[in-house]
């Protein structure tokens, strides 16, 4: 797993544990020895009791009557969040035009700013991480600069791989023309995208994107990603999660990345479904680029600002999506007609930075900050054990589909039944905010900032009392909607 520390400070808010042990320990021990030795409610109790992260609950807008389980989906509005948001409506009123220089601190740099604020959080260097365009359009932009890298002869040393040396065809050869290396578990939108650049390309998508295939339909083991690079000599660029949207799976950033780089190959990572939540050594690992979203474990709101990683060694390239507002910020406005890239990661933005959907952001950054990276880590691992070992022990109908091994799980949990998309529907109407994943999984996410292990036994009370009802047969299924 990927697993360099963040920069953390001190948490502030909740009690230490009095004998200075790990106050997550009973829940380890409950997940590792199978079951729990006490009452599950008292071992909650002194969890939460123990919990050095449980004030910042506080700070989040989550109704008492709510079991809020969706984080992985939508993060909650925090208090930093809200005023950081009204900070900047307040500057567009009271400064017009003039925030853009004028604000404190100034728009016109908030793209770099917040990415050198998110930096530490994904292990990188400030200049190696921007904010600016949705997640997807990223995925298009890096996937097709990566892609033209490639066609320029400009891809990695592929020693041993003599058909794919820096050597494709600028014309669409479909002999030499790069492959990209997917998996069939990953977000769907990332296969869009991937696709679209291909056949930009006049690259045949179906001939081009190679796909691993999962041997379980829950997880995805890295020697099949290692068994198709040394299958298939054409692969560029190798792209995968940090963490699977359904099972939860977390995978090994540097082991894909030292397998994808012994082949030649980039190494892109979409980190949508850990940043936040995992500490990440992006710059450490050696990969190439990375692309997520804000708004479930950084909590900054409905279609916030996304954010990406480019390696330093990549600053300087031109990116498949140029855009004014990825210029050389000292000659931006000079409005050349020939395009100069700034030469960081903020090259890869494009247009005016949103800046209603980039406010919250900065103060959910704080937040977290404040909290610890590595800490929420704890707390969520903690967590998830808790989720799991309780499960177990008192719903033997409920699979686990999200690896128990803790170096390969991410911060949710896919509880598996026939009837799950009936269980995500009454458990909603039931106070408990989960979210439905086809065929057959409810996500259930105890996010760290703010959730407690007594939480955790509630929602897991409420699923045993309707799958002992059977009152979530009731539900109808398959009407679409956002779930």
């Amino acid at each position: 797993m990927d697993d360099a520390h963040g920069d953390d400070a001190p948490a502030t808010d909740g009690p230490s544990s009095a004998d200075g042990d790990d106050p997550y320990a009973p829940a380890t021990a409950a997940l590792d020895r199978g079951g729990f030795d006490a009452d599950p409610v008292a071992v909650a109790a002194r969890l939460d009791g123990d919990d050095p992260l449980s004030g910042f609950a506080d700070r989040f807008s989550v109704s008492d009557d709510v079991l809020y389980m969706d984080g992985n989906s939508l993060g909650p509005a925090s208090d930093a969040a809200l005023a950081s948001l009204d900070r900047v409506v307040d500057e567009w009123r009271e400064l017009l035009i003039g925030g853009w220089t004028d604000a404190d601190p100034p728009w016109f740099e908030v793209g770099e700013r917040i990415g050198a604020a998110l930096a530490p959080l994904v292990g990188a260097a400030p200049d190696e991480v921007v904010v600016g365009n949705s997640i997807t359009v990223n995925v298009h932009t890096l996937v097709g600069t990566f892609l033209d890298e490639l066609r320029a002869g400009n891809g990695p040393d592929r020693a041993g791989h003599a058909a794919a040396d820096g050597t494709w065809a600028s014309g669409g050869d479909p002999d030499v023309d790069p492959a990209v290396l997917v998996n069939d578990l990953d977000f769907p939108s990332d296969h869009y995208a991937i696709r679209a650049q291909l056949r930009s390309r006049g690259i045949d998508p179906d001939e081009k994107l190679r796909i691993v295939e999962s041997r379980d339909g829950r997880t995805i083991d890295p020697r099949d990603v290692e068994a198709a690079l040394e299958a298939h000599d054409d692969v560029g660029i190798v792209f995968m999660p940090t963490a699977l949207y359904r099972s939860g799976q977390l995978f090994d950033v540097a082991r894909i990345t030292e397998a994808a780089h012994d082949a030649g190959a980039y190494a892109g990572f979409d980190a949508a479904h850990s940043v936040g939540a995992v500490p990440h050594a992006f710059a450490d690992a050696d990969v190439d680029f990375a692309v997520w979203c804000t708004y479930k474990y950084l909590n900054a709101g409905p279609g916030a600002i996304g954010a990406l990683f480019v390696a330093e060694r990549h600053h300087g390239l031109t990116p498949a999506l140029a855009g004014w507002w990825g210029h050389e910020k000292a000659t931006q406005f000079e409005m050349n007609m020939t395009y100069t890239p700034a030469d960081s990661a903020g090259a890869w933005q494009i247009g005016t930075p949103p800046l209603l959907a980039a406010a919250p952001l900065e103060g959910s950054i704080e937040t977290l900050r404040e909290a610890g990276i590595d800490r929420i880590r704890a707390k969520s691992l903690a967590l998830t054990d808790f989720l799991i070992a309780s499960v177990d022990e008192r719903l033997p109908e409920v699979s686990v589909g999200t690896p128990r091994d803790r170096d390969a799980r991410g911060g949710h949990v896919a509880l598996e039944h026939p009837e799950a998309e009936r269980l995500s529907e009454a458990l909603t109407d039931r106070g408990v905010v989960v979210d439905f994943r086809p065929p057959n999984v409810v996500r259930v996410c105890p996010a760290a900032p703010y959730t407690a292990f007594a939480d955790v036994l509630a929602v897991v009370d409420r699923i045993e009392a309707l799958l002992e009802s059977g009152d979530h047969l009731a539900y109808a299924v398959g009407e679409g909607g956002v779930t």
